[in-house]
């Protein structure tokens, strides 16, 4: 399995390295659309801490109905399912407007893990809209090992996502006009019985953007730009959530909105 291409900063936040306590951690996870204005946008953030033990999806496998669900429609419900019983998952979303990530828009979040000596993997996944299966997530289940055995946080950690890190779900034909989800195009999807590729490794990858420029999604945005394999579309932020937030709920707890 291979690591998405993204980077771990080394940000200085001394007030908030050290231990994470063993058997309740919290994590505050920012999500932040880092594409171009007027570009496409993402649903939902799913998020998992897990043992290590649960692999969401392999490239060059068919996806399962989980990541399916997230590739073809933004629904998290299914991973969510599928994932019970593995550890602890939230999703993080927005709170007014469009259900999704439009670029330049932001959310926070609070996310118990649990027992940090347990629960030391992260895994997240998103779908990238307008689009028929495209999605962003790490297809290697201990690609961020956010805690180490005795439960204390590695990070801060800042996982930036390219354009090369999307993913072809491989399991609905890509046409713009032919069932896109989140596209005012309209259509029916039509199955491609394929497996998880990465996008650009695909032929006709820059067209089946281009074909969407012009258009308008389904909350009334019009596409004006497109992203290519260096674009950055997106930043995932995760410290130490600060003292005083360990009774917030798991679920995606909201701290902010904001745009850039």
């Amino acid at each position: 399995m291979k690591t998405n291409s993204v980077s771990v900063g080394a940000i200085v936040l001394s007030m908030m390295s050290g231990a994470a306590a063993a058997g309740n951690a919290d994590l505050s996870v920012t999500i932040e659309n880092m594409g171009p204005a007027g570009g496409f946008s993402f649903t939902p953030l799913w998020l998992a801490a897990h043992d290590g033990g649960f692999d969401a999806f392999d490239a060059g496998s068919a996806g399962g109905p989980g990541i399916t669900a997230i590739a073809e429609g933004g629904d998290t419900s299914v991973i969510s399912a599928t994932f019970a019983g593995s550890g602890v998952d939230a999703t993080i979303a927005q709170t007014t407007g469009a259900p999704v990530f439009s670029p330049g828009e932001s959310q926070s979040a609070v996310f118990n893990v649990g027992d940090a000596s347990v629960n030391r993997y992260l895994s997240f996944a998103s779908m990238v809209v307008p689009s028929n299966d495209l999605f962003f997530g790490n297809d290697d289940a201990m690609a961020y090992e956010v805690f180490d055995a005795a439960g204390n946080f590695n990070g801060p950690f800042e996982i930036l996502i390219f354009g090369g890190d999307v993913y072809d779900n491989g399991s609905e034909i890509n046409d713009a006009a032919g069932g896109a989800a989140f596209s005012a195009l309209g259509g029916s999807g039509v199955s491609e019985g394929g497996v998880i590729t990465r996008f650009f490794d695909g032929a006709g990858a820059q067209a089946y953007l281009a074909s969407f420029l012009g258009t308008e999604t389904a909350d009334g945005n019009t596409i004006g730009a497109g992203f290519d394999e260096s674009t950055l579309i997106a930043r995932i932020t995760v410290v130490p959530a600060p003292a005083g937030f360990g009774l917030l709920a798991l679920g995606g707890v909201v701290a902010a909105r904001r745009r850039r």
